[in-house]
């Protein structure tokens, strides 16, 4: 008797796990996680400025005009300390008349300047970064007294800019004149001709 109970119970056993095994049809099977997906990528990255590629427009060159307005008002308002702050103290400059000049030589003409008709504007038109040097090229309008009278001097400038702790100083500068073009000269070549063109100043001061 207790063998056949034994015999009935084992029985019962093995039913009760098989049916465990095997879900009924129908019954969900276990949430399994999605396969992940790669991250989406960005159809375009950042544009990355080439080193020593010249820039006419942004950030480069709207920090390298706040630079060259400094300047302009340190010497329009006779400013020394501010014109201290621009100028390295290895500055050299070369004039458009090939005057050369040191910057004690600069700030002690702020200082003793006389020529009450003196003024400049300064605009960038092109910045180049070669890491911890910078050039700038644009142009000026200088107005001063000669013997002869006051003038308008009108041209363009190179200047180079090193980066220091605080920010950037120009170690050199060299001015050049625009030459006017008479009525009688020849044929003028034009833009495309020419190696580099600079759009130097606006439709009323060409006129």
């Amino acid at each position: 008797m207790a063998r056949n109970f034994l015999c009935f119970f084992a029985l019962l056993f093995s039913c009760c796990t098989l049916s465990a095994q095997n879900p009924a049809p129908g019954t969900p099977a276990p949430d399994t996680p999605a396969p992940a997906t790669p991250a989406s990528v960005p159809n375009s990255a950042p544009k990355v400025v080439q080193a020593g590629v010249a820039t006419t427009n942004g950030p480069e060159v709207e920090a390298f005009q706040k630079i060259e307005n400094n300047w302009s008002d340190a010497v329009n308002d006779h400013d020394q300390y501010a014109l201290e702050l621009v100028l390295s103290p290895l500055f050299i400059d070369i004039s458009a008349s090939g005057d050369i000049t040191t910057r004690n030589q600069q700030l002690a003409g702020v200082i003793s300047q006389q020529d009450k008709t003196l003024h400049i504007e300064q605009r960038v038109v092109t910045v180049r970064m070669l890491g911890d040097i910078a050039v700038a090229n644009g142009t000026y309008v200088l107005h001063h007294k000669v013997a002869s009278g006051p003038i308008e001097e009108k041209g363009v400038f190179t200047h180079v800019f090193e980066r220091n702790r605080t920010g950037w100083i120009c170690v050199n500068s060299q001015r050049t004149v625009l030459r006017e073009e008479s009525p009688t000269s020849k044929k003028k070549k034009s833009e495309s001709e020419l190696p580099f063109h600079i759009p130097l100043f606006s439709k009323s001061d060409k006129q």
